[in-house]
């Protein structure tokens, strides 16, 4: 199953300051790809490649530990795509789309 939930290989935006977290687990609880793992007190990125960028981590982290450019890039386009059919189109501009 864990595999299913890979998005793309080495392009997620997602950083994490582990001097910030405070170890709540908010970002393992609203991430819907379970990209987070916490132990000891503080929060981990256990599978960088599973995030989607939504955003949902950084929005609920109450001390901003979590850092993402959600809706912007390949996650918002592959989304877009979806859901008007057109060819997906990011504005990323590295070699990694």
């Amino acid at each position: 199953m864990a595999e299913k939930l890979v998005y793309l290989e080495g392009v997620s935006t997602l950083k994490l300051d582990r001097e910030r977290c405070i170890g709540c687990g908010l970002c393992a609880v609203v991430c819907p790809h379970a990209v987070f793992l916490v132990e000891a007190g503080k929060a981990e990125i256990t599978a960088l490649d599973r995030c989607m960028e939504c955003g949902a981590c950084a929005r609920n982290c109450p001390v901003t530990a979590l850092q993402v450019k959600a809706g912007v890039g390949c996650a918002s386009a592959i989304i877009h795509s979806w859901l008007t059919g057109e060819e997906p189109s990011c504005d990323c501009g590295g070699s990694s789309c």
